[in-house]
């Protein structure tokens, strides 16, 4: 914007002006064309050190990458056997598997030789031991989630176990009917907390509260868990063998023997899991009876 001159008369002198400070007035903004475009970009911000206003180009930081997060190592095989619980489920998982896995080679054999049935009659009955196992994984799941107690619900599914064996053995064979009840008895009992040692318990073992939030665990319980168990799946069948020739009730022996040393073996973790019990109940117990005198006093 230019201004023309500006003819002031007075008295009779004539004064050409040309700029508008002459008649103290503040002269036009004038807008550039990088002020026009600071304008329209959004990323101008104004802000300085002291406070006061200008002109700053900000950079958008999603332009560059942002540096990774620092990932959690992987735990070690010591490590892994630190953790509460683990030594103890592996070794119950041991005397389990043992169990479990005699049935599965040594039982067609035992059905054939004390019940006489046909070779196809116990390759058939034989299967009802893993019908039960199906049910009585479900049963341990229900039970241990309901309750919050893993090693308490294996505990006592085992206890069971060792009676029921011994029953299967002297009157599990004297008929048809029988046989299948006990065989569904037996399979759930034992294949129970089997099936719940290899995936509940190793997936908390593997997310310990120890571990903070190190999700690199999970593999490692779970692998020395099953792996631990599969030392039982060898060793059940080729006991069972060396037994055998010596009298079928030896052999139920063994098992039930294998049983009770896998109780013997969570008794910890059952008194731990108990005690928690006990103490949540008190608690609940001490809030229950502080309000109610809570509420009498206010009436008073």
């Amino acid at each position: 914007m230019q201004w023309g001159c500006c003819v002031w008369q007075s008295r009779g002198i004539s004064l050409s002006l040309s700029d508008p400070e002459d008649v103290d007035c503040n002269p036009p903004l004038h807008h550039t064309e990088s002020e026009e475009s600071e304008e329209k970009d959004p990323e101008v911000t104004l802000s300085t050190d002291d406070g006061s206003c200008s002109r700053e180009n900000t950079i958008d930081s999603s332009e560059y990458p942002r540096e990774p997060a620092e990932q959690p190592e992987a735990i070690s095989f010591l490590g892994a056997l630190r953790i509460p619980g683990v030594v103890e489920f592996s070794l119950c998982l041991l005397f389990a598997k043992l169990v479990s896995y005699t049935f599965l080679y040594w039982l067609p054999l035992y059905i054939v030789n004390v019940a006489h049935f046909g070779a196809k009659e116990a390759g058939d009955l034989s299967t009802l031991f893993d019908v039960g196992g199906i049910l009585g994984g479900i049963l341990a799941g229900l039970i241990s989630d309901y309750t919050g107690g893993r090693a308490t619900t294996c505990c006592v599914m085992l206890i069971l176990a060792a009676p029921m064996l011994f029953l299967y053995n002297h009157v599990g064979q004297n008929g048809i009917t029988s046989s299948v009840a006990m065989l569904i008895i037996c399979g759930a009992l034992v294949n129970g907390p089997y099936a719940l040692i290899t995936t509940a318990v190793s997936a908390d073992l593997g997310t310990h509260e120890c571990l903070q939030g190190n999700a690199k665990a999970l593999s490692t319980v779970t692998a020395i868990i099953d792996g631990t168990g599969s030392i039982g799946a060898a060793l059940g069948p080729l006991l069972a063998g060396l037994i055998s020739p010596t009298g079928w009730n030896n052999v139920f022996y063994m098992l039930i023997t294998a049983d009770i040393l896998a109780c013997l073996f969570l008794s910890r973790v059952v008194y731990k899991e108990i005690k928690g019990w006990c103490g949540c109940y008190t608690r609940k117990r001490g809030s229950s009876v502080a309000l109610t005198h809570a509420v009498v006093l206010d009436e008073k």
